[in-house]
């Protein structure tokens, strides 16, 4: 909302720098994002009469101009605009001037095509005007200042633009402020002042009655108040200076003299006002209620819009010819050729309203107001004052009579408030008259009970409901500089990182030390990517009702696809070697039912091209499942999970590659998977080299039994180590083989480790050769060879009896 100071100090005595007015507003209500003043910078910009206007003798667009500007001879200008004739009066930049936002352009004497010219007839765009906010009827040309302007003079006060402006940055729970009402009322009670506002007096022209019916059906929930007023014999044309000033000021383009006063009542009263050209609605009928299947309507940009059964119109006999609270369509719309028009004013339903809007990605300042509400008492009083000022501007008859469809009895509300309550919050010691003040100014009204308030807020702030708000508009008028400052009470307590919170920061070191980044993807994907990569498939997506885009349409239910859209990223940014991993929650529902998703916390981490890059000493070798298998069982050692570690070959993924992808058991408990994604899948993201991942849930393994961390003495007695190659089938697992090996060499058998895996030539078909290395240790006294010797014939004989290998 762009805030005027001159029109603000036509409502209210107010006299402050505009710099010093904005801090306060700042300080008190909504912030502010800048302080614009339009003619900042600018100098040597005139009224200037064209007196010629002739061809320039060597350019077909050109011409040359004798523009009088209060000097003792006219200056001679060439300019290019088509719209240039003599007899106007003209924006004009003689030598020396500077024009364009903040004035950055400087103007200069020049030749053009041979011809000199002494300055520049401008349009509003070339002196720092927003294009938006230009009339269409002057973007192609340049602007012509009233008859009346005095030759010479500035015309930064002809144009508005010695006015200062402060866009203001309202949030959504006060759309008072989107309004120059609700704007003064909040300055008023914040210096003390009185506005000056007067209500409208229509000028209802008795020999016209509105012969205009309105079905009686109006959908009640989608505009609990629906009002309509008819005017005829309308004259549509440019509006009046002071109101496209006004507007353009505040950031709207000026277009007729109706459509200028609906955007003007809603800057002014904050309501919107929509005019009907009454001609062209089929059946003289409007109706506000919901899109039928199959409708559509075209909008003023001659788009044809799609309707869901959802959306909110405004309807005539036949079709909707607008979409409710957000934008009018073409069908109905005012033109230079409308005669007779219809006012709507009404109180559209604000989460239809927002609805609607976010469907079809049209925001309109109109919508915006809907959204955050409006006043539901001013709604009428609105509506007369832009009947009367229609009337005015245009010389259209205003017919007698508001036709209501749809009313609705708006009650002050009445909150009790305590001051000893009052104080408690606020930290302060206010007297009673402080507070009857500010509730004074604040145009409220009391009644006093012992400590008691009886307070009656207004409709024009609909914000206000409960007790702590009025707290809040106390603090604010009080001055929040003026509570004073306390230390929180209480005894003190020693900061410390919860179990969870360690658990999570540890979890991170981990993979860090691995050497892995750290990346956090968007919780938003894709519903498609949202069930990609589940270890369990019966689970249930949690869409938006009004996402983002289609690419952020639901929530997450895995981390691996997030990390391959970072690998996408990085190697289309020529970062072959990329090293990731993600620890972040997922959302599962485990029912259609199920209103909102359970969060688990994930870690999942991904390794594409190398681990270790080219060297003078070796080559970088692409990375493979082992590699990755390395660092998962690294991360499951130094989280201290108690249970033992399983890897379990499973093609039941069909997102990884099916002979390289096992499941992770811990404890006999399935948390997770690791393995390589499937090529296809790869190329689906855009990934070209193979990437292998690994996700777990964090969530259970958090829940397990944990290790504990005991220190184990270097043992004093030295080792013996055997060696054993076997000639097993070649579905047998390596697992299965190390735990028979554990389970029969003894206690003194402390490591047993996979050396070699060979499957070629000298190995029969359907065979692999698996070598092991057993080492033996006791920490109480020296072993000798008889022990282990013993110990290592029944796991060669196990083995032989179990899985009919063959000693080599």
């Amino acid at each position: 909302m762009r805030l005027s100071y001159d029109w603000l100090k036509q409502y209210l005595d107010i006299n402050v720098p505009v710099k010093q007015l904005a801090e306060k507003i700042e300080r008190t209500v909504v912030e502010y994002d800048d302080i614009i003043e339009p003619s900042k910078g600018m100098k040597k910009l005139v009224v200037g009469k064209i007196l010629s206007c002739k061809k320039h003798p060597n350019a077909d667009r050109l011409k040359i101009c004798q523009v009088d500007v209060g000097a003792d001879k006219p200056l001679q200008i060439i300019c290019g605009a088509p719209n240039c004739r003599a007899g106007k009066k003209a924006i004009t930049a003689i030598h020396g001037a500077r024009v364009g936002v903040n004035g950055n352009v400087k103007i200069k004497r020049a030749k053009m095509r041979g011809v000199r010219s002494n300055g520049m007839l401008c349009a509003l765009d070339e002196i720092g005007f927003d294009k938006d906010v230009v009339p269409k009827k002057w973007q192609d040309g340049i602007y012509y200042l009233p008859d009346d302007a005095k030759i010479g003079a500035p015309v930064y006060d002809y144009l508005g633009m010695n006015d200062q402006i402060i866009d203001l940055s309202v949030t959504p729970n006060r759309g008072d402020m989107l309004s120059m009402t609700g704007i003064v009322h909040e300055l008023a009670a914040i210096y003390n002042k009185k506005p000056h506002f007067t209500k409208p007096s229509v000028n209802e022209d008795p020999t016209h009655q509105a012969k205009f019916e309105v079905k009686s059906k109006a959908d009640p929930k989608v505009a609990p108040i629906y009002k309509l007023r008819v005017l005829n014999n309308v004259d549509v044309h440019d509006s009046p200076l002071w109101l496209q000033i006004r507007l353009w000021n505040c950031g709207i383009q000026p277009k007729n003299n109706v459509i200028d006063v609906t955007n003007y009542i809603m800057l002014k009263y904050g309501q919107p006002i929509h005019a009907f050209d009454l001609d062209k609605l089929e059946g003289h009928e409007l109706v506000a209620r919901h899109a039928k299947q199959g409708e559509t309507v075209v909008n003023n940009d001659k788009k044809s819009i799609k309707l869901d059964p959802k959306d909110v119109v405004v309807a005539d006999a036949k079709q909707p010819v607008a979409l409710a609270g957000v934008s009018g369509g073409l069908k109905a719309n005012v033109d230079s050729k409308t005669k007779n028009i219809v006012l709507e004013a009404a109180a559209f339903d604000p989460i239809m309203v927002r609805m609607t809007s976010r469907r079809h990605s049209i925001h309109t300042e109109s919508s915006k107001r809907f959204e955050r509400g409006i006043n539901h008492a001013g709604v009428g009083e609105a509506l007369d004052d832009a009947a009367q000022l229609v009337n005015q501007t245009s010389k259209g008859q205003v017919a007698s009579g508001i036709i209501t469809v749809n009313d609705q009895k708006v009650e002050p509300k009445v909150i009790t408030v305590y001051l000893d309550s009052i104080n408690n919050v606020l930290g302060t010691h206010l007297s009673k008259d402080t507070v009857v003040d500010i509730f004074r100014r604040l145009g409220f009204k009391d009644q006093i009970t012992g400590n008691q308030f009886r307070v009656t807020v207004p409709a024009r702030r609909w914000d206000i409901t409960i007790a702590p708000d009025l707290y809040e508009e106390v603090a604010k008028l009080y001055g929040y500089n003026n509570i004073p400052s306390t230390l929180p009470g209480g005894p003190l307590t020693s900061g410390e990182l919860s179990p969870k919170q360690k658990t999570y920061r540890k979890s991170r070191r981990v993979l860090e030390g691995a050497g892995l980044s750290h990346a956090i993807s968007y919780s938003l994907t894709t519903v498609k990517k949202a069930h990609m990569f589940m270890s369990d498939d019966h689970f249930y997506e949690t869409k938006l009702l009004y996402p983002m885009s289609v690419d952020h349409a639901a929530l997450r239910m895995n981390l691996i696809s997030g990390l391959l859209d970072d690998v996408a990223y990085n190697q289309a940014h020529k970062v072959t070697n990329t090293t990731l991993f993600e620890q972040g929650r997922v959302f599962l529902r485990s029912s259609k039912d199920q209103q909102k998703p359970t969060e688990l916390m994930h870690v999942a981490a991904i390794v594409s091209g190398s681990l270790d890059a080219d060297s003078w000493y070796q080559k970088a070798k692409p990375v493979d499942f082992y590699q990755l298998k390395g660092i998962l069982d690294m991360y499951l050692r130094e989280m201290d999970v108690a249970g033992t570690v399983e890897y379990k070959a499973t093609d039941k993924h069909p997102e990884m590659h099916p002979g390289r992808t096992a499941d992770v058991y811990v404890g006999g408990q399935h948390v997770g998977m690791i393995g390589e994604v499937h090529p296809k899948v790869a190329h689906e993201f855009n990934v070209s080299k193979p990437a292998y991942v690994f996700e777990l849930s964090l969530h259970k393994l958090m829940a397990m039994p944990k290790r504990s961390q005991q220190y184990q003495a270097v043992p004093k007695y030295p080792a013996i180590s055997r060696d054993i190659a076997l000639l097993l089938d070649k579905d047998i697992s390596n697992q299965s083989v190390i735990d028979l090996i554990k389970q029969r060499g003894g206690k003194d058998l402390t490591q047993v480790k996979l050396f070699d895996v060979y499957t070629g030539k000298h190995v029969p078909a359907g065979k692999k050769s698996l070598a092991y290395n057993l080492v033996f240790q006791n920490p109480t006294h020296t072993l000798v060879e008889s022990t282990v010797n013993k110990a290592f014939d029944k796991i060669q004989k196990d083995l032989k009896s179990k899985f009919n290998a063959q000693i080599r």
